[in-house]
């Protein structure tokens, strides 16, 4: 069991007003930090109070986004108990992005270890309003103070803790997604499968556009064509046609391989319907919904849940999905999730880790 060493705040802070909280802006008395080295390896596992952290200004994290990330959630239910859903894939992702980007794994039981008792420690900060949680954002880096581009041998593993309400103000009211046909998120080869900051990085002047157009988020194409759907830039993308769900298909490594994404998938599977994980070209998509073929689409991820969209813009042109409205899948799907998530509902497949 990893030995972690903590740091009372001797100042806690007053909890926040929800109503008032914007997504990521808040966060709680404490935070987790581990260090590492290639010589020592990871040591030194604390949970101190949380605040600015000291990094070298020429450390690689500053120069080279050598850094990688994860996002999930605490939630309390009605019996006042505190628990997880999914952690170990978020724990699988984040290493296997760290492979990706030449950083040091961290033991999965240590991760899981951290991330339950910094949230035991802060548990008064999980919300308990209708849709909030506790988001959960553990971050790896490489703090080598060092210009030379090469393997890190000094990092830092971080998790702070944030109380979040729903991600869109809109609620689950469907929303307008722009098709970017001129940036690229990532390429074959490269960091889409990743969680990680060059991504995000790289994807704000074709997501400050759309916002200037007062459009929710913009809906990626593959960076080599152009020709096929990959993801929304904060979730996956599904879509209902002709009865059947289509996805982009994770193997072009491209795609971010998403929770929600992964348990949407099973739980439709496990109801008898027919998904497709699959190229999805966007001429299809245009065909599909000039014929009123398109039932439902929504994105879907951990800080949104499931995000109904009505309309999406492609070329200039508008595209409505179904009437415009939330379709009964996406709400179903919806329903269940959060059902699980916040114990309101049975847990058929173990999906849930309890903290307290």
């Amino acid at each position: 069991m990893l030995n972690i060493r903590v740091e009372k705040t001797t100042a806690p802070k007053a909890k926040p007003d929800m109503s008032k909280v914007t997504f990521g802006t808040t966060f709680t008395d404490h935070m987790f930090l581990m260090d590492y080295s290639s010589k020592e390896g990871w040591h030194d596992a604390r949970i101190v109070p949380y605040g600015p952290l000291p990094i070298d200004p020429s450390a690689a994290i500053l120069h080279y986004a050598m850094d990688v990330f994860e996002g999930l959630k605490a939630y309390r239910t009605a019996e006042n108990r505190i628990q997880l859903f999914r952690p170990d894939c978020n724990i699988e992702r984040m290493n296997n992005s760290a492979d990706r980007l030449s950083l040091p794994r961290v033991d999965p039981d240590d991760m899981l270890e951290a991330i339950r008792k910094l949230v035991a420690l802060d548990r008064d900060w999980v919300p308990s309003g209708e849709g909030e949680s506790l988001y959960i954002r553990p971050f790896l880096m490489s703090v080598e103070p060092d210009l030379s581009l090469h393997c890190t041998d000094h990092c830092l593993f971080c998790i702070i803790l944030s109380p979040v309400g729903c991600y869109y103000k809109t609620g689950l009211a469907p929303v307008s997604i722009a098709i970017e046909s001129e940036d690229a998120r990532t390429v074959r080869g490269g960091t889409g499968f990743a969680k990680c900051g060059g991504n995000y990085a790289a994807a704000q002047r074709a997501g400050a556009r759309a916002e200037q157009q007062g459009i929710s988020q913009v809906l990626w194409l593959d960076g080599a064509t152009k020709r096929y759907i990959e993801e929304v830039g904060s979730m996956n993308v599904m879509f209902k046609i002709n009865g059947e769900i289509v996805t982009p298909t994770l193997e072009t490594g491209t795609v971010l391989p998403g929770v929600t994404r992964r348990s949407i998938v099973q739980m439709l599977r496990d109801e008898g319907q027919k998904v497709s994980e699959r190229l999805f070209p966007v001429d299809e998509f245009v065909a599909a919904v000039e014929a009123n073929a398109v039932e439902e689409a929504w994105g879907c991820g951990t800080a949104a849940v499931v995000s109904p969209i009505g309309k999406l813009i492609y070329q200039g042109k508008e595209y409505v999905i179904g009437d415009g409205s939330i379709g009964p899948l996406t709400k179903k799907l919806y329903d269940e999730l959060t059902g699980i998530q916040w114990g309101k509902r049975p847990d058929p497949h173990g999906w849930i880790v309890p903290v307290v």
